[in-house]
């Protein structure tokens, strides 16, 4: 049974590898379009256009070849999500180029169909499985490394006291109120240091708010104090000093 299309239409994708079979008066492309063309007809799809890559070897890699490229970029622009090929050699000879060409296919979200059996790039054969599985665990240790080489570069930003990620801190956003908190905190009035509430309206009372105009809650006001000694800027420190 023929695997249905997302969009009802397709692209016919030939390819020649000798230069010998080149030319109108040559039956290789004629043929791979018209078994193309038969398998549409039965199956109910729409050719949308036609792409041909002439005297390219079947074990030419898919990236390296400018019909298969052009044509990538039609599937792009105009939503249609089908390539059909005469057979599966047609696609690729090389079993290696037929699977990542297949994954790379798949990974962008479309179909490859051969129009003489329908499952080609479907099957479960061992070699098949055995490339996949390759290809797979290539793809983990790319991410892998990638992850790690991230890591890493966030790890040396640190180092260097520069913030790489998370939402900014108040000390960052605000330092100038970290420093009065600080100063509220340390400033203690006739029997007893302030509370953290009390901190809190004493700032709202300067101005020193939220976002949305209320006052910073007791546990905002715990990390200002708790956080002040290695995020405030050395200026602010300096000034606490004076």
């Amino acid at each position: 049974m023929a695997k249905s299309t997302k969009s009802g239409k397709a692209f016919a994708y030939l390819r020649t590898s000798s230069a010998a079979n080149i030319g109108e008066d040559k039956d290789s492309g004629r043929r791979q379009l018209q078994a193309i063309e038969g398998f549409a007809r039965r199956a109910g799809i729409e050719l949308a256009g036609t792409y041909h890559d002439e005297a390219v070897k079947g074990s030419d890699p898919i990236d390296t070849r400018p019909g298969f490229a052009e044509m990538l970029e039609a599937l792009e622009a105009n939503g249609t999500k089908t390539i059909i090929v005469e057979t599966a050699s047609r696609f690729a000879r090389d079993l290696m180029v037929q699977e990542v060409g297949f994954a790379m296919l798949k990974a962008r979200g479309f179909d490859l169909i051969a129009a003489d059996s329908p499952t080609s790039f479907l099957d479960d054969t061992p070699t098949a499985r055995l490339i996949r599985q390759v290809l797979g665990a290539i793809s983990e240790f790319e991410k892998a490394m990638l992850v790690a080489k991230l890591k890493g570069a966030r790890d040396r930003k640190r180092r260097t006291g520069i913030k790489v990620e998370g939402r900014k801190s108040i000390a960052e956003q605000k330092p100038e109120t970290v420093e009065m908190a600080r100063k509220l905190a340390r400033a203690r009035p006739k029997g007893g240091k302030r509370s953290l509430r009390e901190i809190s309206a004493a700032l709202a009372e300067a101005g020193h708010t939220t976002g949305a105009g209320t006052p910073y809650a007791p546990t905002a006001i715990k990390l200002m104090l708790a956080r002040a000694s290695d995020r405030v800027p050395s200026s602010a420190m300096q000034g606490d000093a004076r």
